[in-house]
């Protein structure tokens, strides 16, 4: 049996992240990127690419992917896993946005 503790933390209003942009939240695991899409979709990954830990918050997002700006790796941000050649994944965080508000699962 688990024994959840984890809680939904606010982080910032959904129009504080511009759109195919990101925010970089710091959490005890590392800094967590936190990407907003042009649907309006939000997704959370570890902010750094499985790659050569390059900072994914500052890549370019496209549909549901970020390139990272380092080595041009691609990294669906549903799973945080790179796109076919390269192998690899970036850990990915619960998030949601209720009532115009992102919250992030801490």
């Amino acid at each position: 049996m688990s024994t959840e503790t984890s809680t939904w933390a606010h982080v910032c209003a959904l129009e504080d992240i511009p759109l195919l942009g990101s925010r970089v939240v710091t959490a005890d695991s590392g800094d967590i990127a936190i990407f907003r899409t042009d649907g309006d979709r939000v997704f959370a990954v570890h902010d750094k690419c499985p790659h050569k830990g390059g900072p994914l918050s500052q890549g370019i997002v496209h549909g549901d992917t970020v390139t990272c700006p380092l080595h041009s790796w691609k990294i669906r941000l549903e799973s945080g896993e790179a796109v076919a050649p390269d192998v690899g994944c970036t850990r990915g965080f619960d998030v949601k946005v209720e009532n115009g508000q992102v919250l992030l699962k801490a």
